[in-house]
């Protein structure tokens, strides 16, 4: 099934768009939460080519570091620390312009920029984030917002 992914061209509204049936067909049938989980990163940095793409899901009290896309990345990150961990605190999307800027921001890598977290939440509680970073400033939005939200509302936890 995934050699059927298509990259699609047009405006970022276009992009999900059609992307999110892919994704929705790559999951459907698949009950492995980790073969979801890569699959849906792999989609993700396909048809985008952010900087990284990965989730981190909650374990013994910390987010720890499962599928992804990129450059090595921090392995456990504590609720409240980060741009993650404090998604996972507010159980809400963070959008960052520049991470620099960003109190408290863990830094994996010099190169990220910007950044978006999502959470993940099942039966009122964080059960992971979705956490992508580009290379360039500014590049998220509420158009990500909305469509990463739709995404991870698919997986099954």
């Amino acid at each position: 099934m995934a050699e059927d992914l298509q990259i699609i061209s047009g405006t970022k509204n276009e992009q999900y768009e059609a992307l999110l049936p892919q994704i929705e067909a790559l999951i459907s049938y698949e009950t492995d939460l980790v073969a979801n989980l890569g699959n849906v990163v792999a989609a993700l940095k396909e048809q985008f080519q952010w900087f990284w793409v990965g989730f981190y899901v909650v374990k013994e009290g910390e987010l720890v570091l499962a599928p992804f896309q990129g450059p090595v990345a921090c392995t456990r990150i504590r609720k409240g620390k980060g741009v993650c961990g404090t998604s996972w605190e507010q159980k809400q999307t963070l959008i960052v312009p520049d991470v620099d800027q960003f109190p408290g921001h863990i830094a994996c890598s010099s190169l990220s920029k910007s950044e978006i977290v999502v959470p993940v939440i099942r039966n009122e509680e964080v059960v992971a984030v979705l956490d992508v970073d580009s290379d360039a400033y500014n590049q998220f939005d509420e158009t990500d917002q909305y469509y990463l939200e739709k995404i991870v509302e698919l997986l099954r936890f």
